[in-house]
């Protein structure tokens, strides 16, 4: 699509909100069921896109980008009457008749940013709770995936093409939408791209959700269980050619365990991925030539301990670990994003615990330990957009929990519910009647003691509304109770 062209599809897509069609709750299911549709008629083009793009295997395209964003199709359709409903709140005395709630309302034009590492549900799972909040929403896919790319433009054959337009392209596009006027930005990405859009969305005063990512820690306590510690570690590491954004990015463990800990993940990168990774289905690929070489170069000053071959034709590079790395080391710089594993010996949980606080907020936090006093510690002395002990990713599954990053690891949050709330106004509301008007005398000048000691009791005493209608009950069922004995004395 020709640059100039692109301010007309955010225009487009803002005059098919403005004519209140995205509102009723029957067209926002309607939609939703449409994008199910995509996925379940395009589902070949999609595995055999992902085949192209990052090696992903079919089953692997089911089970990591299709499963998931299924369960949140059928979580918003199941609970969107519940969702868009008003949220009655507590009130105080003063406001005890009136009907006082939150209402749900649409932002607007949503423009979603998507990644190249998941493309499917990094760019579809927002998009649910876009549509289901019943905003107009435009969608960008990640040029880098190129191929999954090309599948994503034949959403609006689904969906509404003038409420939901898809913007293929790269760079210049991103740059020429940014410079558009939306009513929220999702982007999915790094920290360096993720300021840019910031700083893009402040010229319009736009909210942005950043979904970014950083170094992921992962301490091993030496009192756990290294063989299941380590079979989770090393399935959460090389999914995706470690190409995840919650994937473990490096370990901190003792010394004591570090070769047990080396000799552990040997045995399970031979048990999921066979002796030979590079032949194996679900192995994967680096995206391209240009990361290929990136991540090749972090190995830089450090010691091999398992893997290091690498293939740059096939963009193959082998699950890898690097052991005895210092925090000095070229790999400790920069996000791995990719299949290689730095292990860091430290001394225990408390310079554990140091280390992470002195470097950025991560997106996920790992702690494997058969201690749940150590689990506590991890808990309540850092801060990370998610904290997992004894597993990896898995969070990531359930759309009650909101995920999302802090600080450096980014801002907002999605899933379920979550992505609805984040993609809509919450609005609050007061109905008052006109009578009554003496309760109101309090409020009017003159300001008298008598009127500040009435303010005091009415303002700030508040009405619990579940309170209140257990005492309604409570007392129908005494009248109740009472008329009965009347009739039984009569």
């Amino acid at each position: 699509m020709p640059l100039e062209q692109l301010p007309l599809v955010a225009l487009q897509a803002r005059k098919a909100f403005q004519t209140g069609r995205s509102k009723p709750i029957d067209f926002r299911v309607q939609q939703l069921k449409n994008l199910q549709r995509f996925i379940t008629e395009k589902q070949k083009d999609i595995t055999d896109a992902l085949k192209k793009d990052l090696h992903k295997s079919e089953n692997g395209t089911l089970l990591y980008e299709l499963l998931g964003l299924e369960g949140e199709i059928n979580m918003a359709i199941a609970n969107l009457s519940v969702w868009m409903a008003p949220r009655p709140v507590a009130k105080n005395l003063l406001t005890i008749s009136d009907e006082v709630y939150i209402q749900p309302e649409p932002l607007g034009v949503v423009l979603i940013i998507g990644a190249w590492n998941y493309p499917i549900t990094v760019t579809l799972q927002p998009l649910v709770g876009a549509i289901a909040a019943g905003n107009a929403v435009v969608v960008k896919p990640s040029e880098v995936s190129c191929h999954t790319a090309k599948v994503l433009e034949l959403l609006p054959l689904y969906l509404d093409p003038e409420m939901y337009p898809v913007v293929t392209g790269g760079v210049p596009e991103t740059q020429e939408l940014l410079k558009q006027r939306f009513d929220h930005i999702f982007y999915t990405g790094n920290s360096m791209v993720g300021k840019l859009v910031m700083e893009a969305a402040a010229r319009h005063l736009t909210p942005v959700t950043l979904e970014l990512g950083g170094k992921n820690p992962c301490y091993i306590d030496k009192d756990c269980d290294l063989e299941i510690a380590c079979r989770r570690i090393t399935w959460g590491k090389y999914i995706n050619c470690g190409q995840t954004c919650i994937s473990p990015d490096y370990i901190l463990c003792e010394p004591s365990i570090q070769d047990k800990v080396v000799e552990e993940i040997r045995k399970s990168i031979k048990e999921f991925y066979t002796d030979d990774p590079k032949t194996f289905i679900d192995y994967g690929r680096i995206i391209n030539q240009r990361h290929f070489k990136r991540i090749i170069a972090l190995f830089e000053g450090s010691t091999v301990a398992i893997g290091g071959e690498n293939d740059e034709s096939q963009c193959y590079i082998a699950p890898t670990v690097l052991r005895d790395v210092t925090p000095e080391s070229k790999v400790m710089q920069e996000e791995i994003f990719g299949p290689v594993l730095p292990i860091v010996p430290i001394k225990g949980v408390n310079e554990a615990i140091q280390f992470i606080n002195e470097r950025e907020k991560p997106l996920a936090l790992y702690v494997f330990s058969s201690s749940n006093k150590v689990i506590k510690q991890m808990i309540s002395e850092t801060s990370s957009g998610a904290l997992l002990a004894n597993d990896c990713l898995i969070h990531y599954t359930i759309s009650d929990l909101p995920f999302g990053g802090v600080g450096n690891s980014g801002m907002g949050c999605y899933h379920g519910k979550s992505t609805f709330d984040q993609l809509s106004h919450l609005r609050s509301c007061l109905i008052k009647r006109l009578g009554m008007e003496q309760l109101n005398g309090m409020r009017y000048p003159p300001h008298t003691a008598e009127k500040l000691r009435l303010a005091r009791l009415l303002l700030l005493k508040q009405v619990s509304l579940g309170r209140v209608r257990h005492l309604v009950q409570a007392t129908t069922l005494i009248m109740l109770k009472m008329f009965t004995m009347s009739l039984c004395h009569s």
